[in-house]
């Protein structure tokens, strides 16, 4: 008589591996941050073997880009639906830094993955440049709707290149202590992001004179 063979408690199938291994990941991530982040550890959260993963990912590096180009997915959504709820080009513009803050804070740890692995290869991802939905392809053409017409491609390049920074900067500034007081003066969090990014018109002007 055929013993029958043996089932793996953990099987390598689960329907969209990749997708159920990202997502763990994401999880594991916002609980315990990027230095819990192992592929045995994700294997284990999405409930499959600790070999399955490598069917997808060499290493946790590859793993991380993954998660990070999904970040930077949800927030070309999230800046695209702050663009659709602006009233003008120009108000879509600090909506969008708005959005780019809030996303960074609702989502400490996926935002940091997405930081450290464009950091780490002295690149942000092909697609932001690539893909036109793109976040940064957002912030690039909304510049153009809200009056750079007719600018040449290298100063809209510049210029996209410094709204993603202010918004990027904003992003690890906003939470200092010492701004308590300006927010309570201007009436909120968001008054204060919208104030900041306002004012990037007034040293824009200092520059220029």
């Amino acid at each position: 008589m055929n013993k029958p063979a043996p089932v793996e408690s953990r099987p390598y199938h689960h329907g969209d591996l990749r997708r159920a291994l990202i997502e763990a990941a994401r999880r594991i991530l916002e609980a315990d941050g990027p230095a819990a982040l192992s592929l045995r550890g994700v294997a284990r959260e999405a409930g499959v073997s600790p070999a399955a993963p490598y069917h997808h990912f060499k290493d946790k590096g590859e793993l991380l880009d993954a998660v990070a180009h999904e970040g930077f997915e949800a927030l070309a959504e999230a800046l695209k639906e702050a663009k659709r709820d602006a009233e003008t080009p120009k108000d879509a513009m600090a909506a969008l830094g708005v959005a780019y803050v809030r996303f960074s804070r609702e989502n400490p740890a996926l935002y940091r993955v997405m930081s450290d692995c464009s950091r780490d290869k002295d690149a942000m991802p092909d697609h932001l440049h690539e893909n036109e939905d793109s976040a940064y392809c957002t912030v690039r053409n909304t510049l153009v709707e809200a009056g750079l017409e007719g600018v040449t491609p290298l100063d809209l390049e510049l210029a996209t290149i410094a709204a993603w920074c202010a918004a990027h900067g904003l992003a690890e500034m906003s939470g200092f202590r010492q701004f308590e007081t300006l927010k309570k003066e201007l009436g909120g969090e968001e008054a204060f992001l919208r104030g900041v990014l306002e004012h990037l018109g007034m040293f824009a002007k200092v520059m220029k004179d």
